[in-house]
């Protein structure tokens, strides 16, 4: 009788993981995955015991629970068990709860540890499997219990005293505070007027060069100002130009070492457009594997949550191998290049790269999808990059002198490209290369006379500190030491996901609401708002995983203060923040609060003076109070009741609503100068239901709509049609006016989805007469006449808008 075939149980956080691994383990092995954790803290209550040494209640989670019964049951089953999870601290979680579940009688429980899925590295640590590290599971939990102390304590704090549904995030806040003090900074960025003067130069061979001023009188200067600069230029313009320094020099400019999370998250957005949350999905994708034909699925990158540059022996072998074969021997240096990892940084894991570097892009283009291969070519280049020949350039750098003054030119010519022929590291959207101001310089000696062809002034202003980016973000919370490249992405999405910032041509600024937000947590939650002190906290994370100090010490002594803090916020915390305004009624300060439609102005006085306002900012981010509008309670009569209107406050500023609510609920907008900005009735427009005037109302996103006059008896609407034909062929549709997300006005047929035809200009109901193009568009420029013009791209028609008879 055959004896039964072992069965091993591996189980791993994701199927499509499990996919890739199983092709290499085979039948011996069933392969179950958990889908990220099954076990945490309760949602509905703290979950921690802080008088018993902050014990964790950790509960199943909600929809997990036929996920542990198989893997239990799977479990009894097996030979053996093997748990591998992610090679992390979330990883290490996972893989001890599900120890704790299914550790029953005296059946071993091994921990493997994958940083790239590959058939080697697979079977290589199903074969020397070790157990579950308790220190980095000690530190994954206390920074979960850490978390669960801020985030669960302060954010009902923020709830009862400011607004519902709040949170705070002892990450999150503090990321929230860098962008909040870096508007603030630029708020109060008082500009400072400086000048520069270039001489434009021709020697006795091409081409010409630019020379920049750089002294006067043997002193280094700096133009203040017109005319300063203008007094110089008399002197100077008379002058002969003579070389009096010519300085050569090689530099060598090395490559950039390969991706760790931070690195690869910022150069991704850099170049790609990624936000961090998208990198991190892709380079998941990339990780558990990829269907690659009749390959299988296989791995395509190490794992990419990592803080190391360390690279295996192997990997660099074959990078220097395919450069070799690919690029020649001069692109190879002697000796491997290697980078220095930063303090504290996971040596055990490796950096991001290609499990095979014979897997190039232009292979894989066919197997992976437009996402996937874009960071897939990063990673591949990046990491052959590294490997590569240091670029060299010739560098010239001439004075010239003109009476007292000194002019310097600089100039660089790349002479070897060295790595840079497959790879430059992206600045803020360009190379490093493109970004500088070098120039190709002319032969040059020392003694010659050049000739002066122009002498170029300029006026400059210093620039306030430019207002973060993801990528900027990620690189200022790296530097800082704050949270771990693994919770970028998470902080950053939560972060945009809030109504604390908004997202401004890709930078963060902050709303009235995050910076009112944040002053409250700064004064009354000093530490947790600090930013040294974040990451001090995340230093003694790191030493818990390293074993040198028991999880419970750190949280006792992060609560001795936080408690304190807690208790006196509980007491005193109010939700509003002092203005320097005071109350025009009473005298009092005024301070910023939080109501249901949104923040405004409080008399402090409250309740012997309710005076409220809202409020706007200056260009200094002063607080200004509005004065109230000009339409005043009772000017305007319902044109549906014939009650008087009343002026509302909502989310998208005053309204006119009618005094007869809720059995009369018209409502109208006020203009920017304080009249009724919609027409009560639409002209010539009839309800198609009931044969009643159409009026011009507006919805909550701001955009225009016709209405019948007799609701809430006919509830008829319409679009608001501009009455021009949709300009699609065959299309029988009108263009009507809706907006965006985003509160932009745009036209698109009336027959959507049927037909998709959409423009962002104001259409204009004729022909083009250069190219026969119908619907032509409207462009209202500020501070000048309307125009119309083509909107075919190519066509140049243009001219003025005739006004329409009676304006």
């Amino acid at each position: 009788m055959n004896k039964p075939l072992k069965q091993n149980l591996l189980i791993v956080e994701s199927p499509a993981k499990a996919k890739t691994i199983q092709k290499y383990l085979g039948p011996g092995f069933q392969i179950l995955a958990s889908v990220g954790h099954v076990k945490d803290l309760p949602v509905n209550k703290l979950g921690v015991d802080i008088e018993n040494n902050f014990v964790p209640e950790y509960v199943t989670i909600k929809g997990k629970g036929k996920i542990l019964s198989a893997l239990k049951k799977a479990g009894k089953n097996a030979d053996g068990i093997y748990l591998a999870p992610d090679p992390d601290r979330e990883g290490e979680a996972i893989a001890w709860h599900i120890a704790r579940e299914l550790g029953t009688g005296n059946k071993q429980i091994f921990r493997v540890l994958f940083n790239e899925l590959t058939e080697k590295a697979i079977r290589e640590a199903v074969a020397s499997p070790g157990s579950i590290n308790q220190d980095k599971f000690e530190s994954q939990q206390a920074r979960r219990v850490l978390d669960r102390l801020v985030g669960y304590q302060i954010s009902p704090l923020l709830w009862s005293r400011v607004k519902r549904g709040l949170s705070a995030g002892r990450v999150q806040s503090v990321a929230l505070r860098l962008i909040c003090d870096r508007e603030r900074e630029i708020l109060k960025f008082e500009p400072r007027e400086y000048w520069s003067l270039t001489a434009h130069l021709a020697a006795d061979e091409p081409p010409p060069f630019k020379a920049r001023l750089t002294d006067y009188d043997g002193k280094k200067i700096e133009l203040k100002n017109e005319i300063e600069t203008r007094k110089i230029m008399s002197e100077v313009s008379g002058s002969t130009f003579t070389i009096r320094t010519v300085a050569k020099k090689k530099k060598k400019r090395n490559p950039s070492p390969p991706f760790i999370t931070s690195t690869l998250q910022q150069e991704a957005y850099r170049k790609l457009r990624f936000s961090a949350k998208r990198t991190m999905s892709v380079a998941q994708n990339l990780y558990e594997g990829v269907e690659l034909g009749r390959k299988g699925q296989i791995g395509l990158i190490t794992y990419m949550r990592t803080d190391s540059f360390r690279l295996s022996d192997e990997a660099v072998k074959q990078a220097r191998g395919f450069i070799e074969k690919r690029f020649g021997q001069r692109y190879l240096p002697q000796k491997p290049n290697s980078f220095k990892s930063k303090k504290g940084a996971q040596e055990a894991h490796e950096a991001i790269r290609p499990t095979s570097v014979d897997r190039d892009p232009e292979q894989m283009a066919t197997y992976l999808n437009k996402d996937q291969l874009a960071l897939y070519r990063l990673i591949w280049n990046r990491f052959v990059a590294c490997q590569m020949s240091p670029a060299v350039f010739d560098q010239t750098q001439a004075e010239i002198e003109a009476g007292k003054a000194l002019f310097r030119a600089s100039g660089s010519i790349k002479v070897f490209d060295g790595f840079t022929v497959l790879y430059e590291e992206g600045v803020n959207g360009a190379s490093k290369e493109t970004n500088g101001q070098d120039m190709i310089l002319p032969p040059l000696k020392r003694g010659e006379k050049v000739d002066l062809m122009e002498l170029e002034p300029a006026q400059h202003f210093t620039q306030p500190p430019p207002r973060f980016t993801e990528a900027t973000l990620i690189k200022a919370l790296e530097e800082r030491g704050i949270g771990r490249p693994s919770t970028y992405a998470t902080i950053l999405s939560n972060i945009r996901n809030r109504d604390y910032v908004y997202v401004d041509k890709r930078r963060f600024r902050p709303t009235e609401l995050g910076l009112l937000v944040t002053d409250l947590l700064v004064m009354n939650f000093p530490d947790i708002l600090d930013p040294a002190f974040t990451a001090q906290m995340e230093e003694r994370l790191d030493q818990i995983e390293r074993g040198e100090i028991p999880w419970t010490r750190v949280l006792d002594e992060f609560y001795g203060a936080f408690g304190k803090d807690l208790e006196k916020a509980q007491r005193e915390m109010k939700g509003e923040v002092f203005t320097s305004i005071h109350c025009p009624e009473c005298n009092r300060p005024m301070a910023i609060k939080s109501g249901k439609n949104g923040l405004f102005l409080a008399c402090t006085g409250y309740p012997e003076c309710k005076n409220t306002a809202n409020f706007t900012r200056d260009e200094k981010g002063n607080i200004v109070m509005e004065k109230p509008s000009h339409v005043q309670e009772g000017d305007e009569i319902c044109e549906i009741c014939g009650r008087p209107m009343v002026i509302k406050r909502g989310k998208f500023g005053e309204f006119l609503a009618c005094s007869g609510y809720p059995d009369c609920k018209n409502t109208r907008n006020i203009g920017a100068k304080g009249e009724s900005d919609l027409p009560r009735v639409f002209p010539g427009k009839k309800c198609k239901l009931c044969g009643a005037n159409m009026l011009v109302k507006r919805n909550k996103s701001g955009q225009r709509f016709l209405a019948c006059e007799r609701y809430p008896k006919c509830k008829h609407t319409e679009p608001m049609s501009t009455g021009i034909p949709c300009p699609e062929n065959g299309c029988e549709g009108t263009l009507v006016e809706k907006v965006s997300r985003k509160g932009r006005v745009f036209y698109a047929c009336d027959r959507y989805p049927q037909c998709r035809f959409v423009m962002w200009d104001e259409p204009y109901n004729g022909t083009c007469p250069v190219c026969g193009t119908p619907v032509l568009r409207i462009r209202r420029p500020e501070n000048a006449d309307p125009v119309l013009s083509c909107r075919r791209k190519g066509c140049d028609f243009k001219e003025p808008l005739a006004p329409v008879a009676g304006d």
